[in-house]
C-alpha cells in the first residue's frame, strides 16, 4: 500500500473508530492530539468519568493490526497522555483506560479495552 493510500486508510479507520465509541454512548473530545515530544493520540474520549485514549491500528487482520504496536510507540503515547491530562485539570479525578482498537481490511472494528496498563 502506498503512503498516501496508508495514510487515508488510517484516517478512515479513525473516523470508524470514533462512530463506533459514539454508537456505544462514549464522547469524542479529540482526534490525532500531537503532544510536543513526538507522540500522538489517535482519538481521545469520555464515558462518564473515565478518559479513554484510543489508538487505532488497521491492517489485513485484527491480529496484525495488534503486532503494528510497538513498545517504543506506546512510550510515546503514554508520554503524550501524560502531557494531555496536564493541560486538562478538569480531568485529574477521573479513571483513565488505555484502548486499542483493531480495524482489519473487511472494516470489521475489535476493541481491547485496558490494553496498555503503563508502568
Amino acid at each position: 500500500m502506498s503512503g498516501a493510500v496508508s495514510y487515508y486508510a488510517g484516517l478512515a479507520a479513525e473516523d470508524q473508530v470514533a462512530a463506533h465509541y459514539r454508537r456505544a454512548g462514549a464522547r469524542i473530545d479529540g482526534h490525532r492530539w500531537r503532544g510536543r515530544y513526538g507522540g500522538e493520540i489517535d482519538l481521545i474520549g469520555r464515558e462518564g468519568d473515565t478518559v479513554i485514549f484510543i489508538e487505532v491500528k488497521r491492517a489485513k487482520t485484527h491480529a496484525w493490526a495488534a503486532e503494528r504496536l510497538s513498545v517504543r510507540q506506546m512510550r510515546r503515547i503514554c508520554i503524550s497522555v501524560e502531557e494531555w491530562l496536564a493541560g486538562h485539570p478538569e480531568c485529574a479525578n477521573l479513571n483513565v483506560r488505555f484502548d486499542l482498537a483493531l480495524v482489519d481490511a473487511q472494516g470489521a472494528i475489535a476493541i481491547l479495552e485496558n490494553a496498555y496498563h503503563g508502568d
